[in-house]
């Protein structure tokens, strides 16, 4: 065991932990931290480490090791004294870098996001769907990293931070971030977007949902029907309904509709706004009702689209369903705390997060195993709910 050595800064004052390492079994290095004793008056700073814990219990430092990292190895009731034994030393345990680089793993997974991470948590369906995989992914002990496609010179996330694997959630295929996720070799798995090759995929239904809410409108007698989706880095305004779409979800949305609608010969309009936001839906959708011929029914990329939709109505004194009807797509819970409650097309974002969490976790498996990738290809159903938001045309 160390000498301890006498405190430098003087009586009264209170030590920081120190960036020493011990070497621990294997190779590996353990954390060292002050003693419990360090705070008192004129008192010798301690340095604990994984040698101290295994003194103090009187195993050896390879035991003391498993009690944190191989439960497994030794008796619960040994495991609950050494843990004891270091949680009254404030030892907390081996170096994280270093257990990671022993066990081959990092314990984490990135999430790669196309905005910035506080837009994604304005999103309803992504909160939920993140809250759904955070869910799933704990009984693996694997936590999120959630990873912006922007970063600094000096900090590039996609590049820097350490991840067994990665979720690329609805993004852009041309990023800087995803192309360092492609060149760490990472298992991936891309949500809601085609996936690069040898990766795997969780897809939504997005053109058969989108089918569903225009044979709604069919149904109840709309000949005059708009589009409003987003376009991001696309034509904005009013757009030609084929040139619709620049991603792969709304375009698959699009095409969705238009495989119902074109076919029934009814009037298509389009507009095309920035983001999925209700603010820039509000915009579009003001585009497609303040004309004299105007449609009388709008299908919508998303419920937060068509809560836009419904106040740009109200605003030039419109009545929904009466006058115009409005079909969403996601069945988040806004949907039904609107007034009037929206009809829209649900996607599960239960078995959406389960599917990518058992996606990612088995292709992290296979490539620690040495396997080859055998990428697996979900496609998850949609189902439409009818509330209150739709209507027969007016007469």
């Amino acid at each position: 065991m160390r000498t301890p050595r006498t405190d430098p800064s003087g009586p009264g004052a209170r030590a920081t932990a120190t960036a020493a390492r011990d070497p621990g079994p294997s190779g590996a290095t353990a954390a060292t931290y002050p003693g419990p004793h360090d705070g008192e008056p004129g008192g010798a700073v301690g340095r604990v480490t994984l040698q101290t814990v295994a003194e103090k219990v009187g195993v050896s430092r390879m035991t003391v090791s498993n009690a944190f990292s191989r439960p497994d190895q030794l008796s619960a009731e040994l495991r609950r004294t050494i843990l004891a034994a270091a949680d009254e030393l404030g030892y907390v345990g081996p170096d994280p870098a270093a257990r990671a680089l022993a066990r081959g793993t990092t314990g984490a997974v990135g999430v790669l996001l196309t905005e910035s991470i506080g837009t994604a948590f304005q999103d309803e369906i992504a909160t939920g769907f993140f809250g759904a995989l955070a869910e799933e992914l704990a009984p693996t002990g694997l936590a999120l990293a959630l990873l912006p496609s922007t970063g600094s010179a000096a900090m590039i996330p996609a590049r820097d931070i350490p991840m067994d694997g990665a979720l690329v959630y609805s993004c852009a295929g041309d990023t800087q971030a995803l192309d360092w996720l492609v060149k760490r070799r990472l298992p991936l798995v891309f949500v809601d977007q085609q996936p690069l090759p040898g990766s795997g995929s969780v897809l939504l239904d997005d053109v058969g949902g989108a089918r569903l809410g225009a044979e709604h409108v069919l149904a109840l007698g709309h000949r005059s029907v708009a589009l409003l989706t987003q376009g991001y880095g696309g034509t904005q305004g009013l757009v030609e309904p084929e040139q619709a779409g620049t991603t792969y979800v709304d375009t698959a949305r699009v095409e969705g509709w238009l495989s119902v609608l074109r076919p029934a010969g009814v009037q298509v309009s389009a507009a095309q706004v920035p983001g999925n936001t209700e603010p820039d839906a509000y915009e579009g959708a003001r585009l497609l009702l303040d004309t004299p011929d105007r449609p009388t029914a709008v299908l919508c990329f998303s419920d937060l689209m068509a809560l836009g939709v419904v106040h740009a109505a109200q605003d030039l004194g419109l009545r929904v369903p009466d006058d115009v009807s409005v079909v969403g797509f996601d069945d988040s819970a806004l949907a039904s705390r609107m007034r009037p409650a929206l009809t829209t097309v649900r996607q599960d974002l239960t078995a959406k997060g389960r599917a990518a969490a058992g996606a990612l976790t088995r292709a992290i498996e296979r490539s620690r195993a040495g396997e080859p990738a055998e990428p697996e290809s979900v496609v998850l159903p949609t189902e439409l709910v009818v509330r209150r938001s739709t209507a027969r045309p007016p007469a």
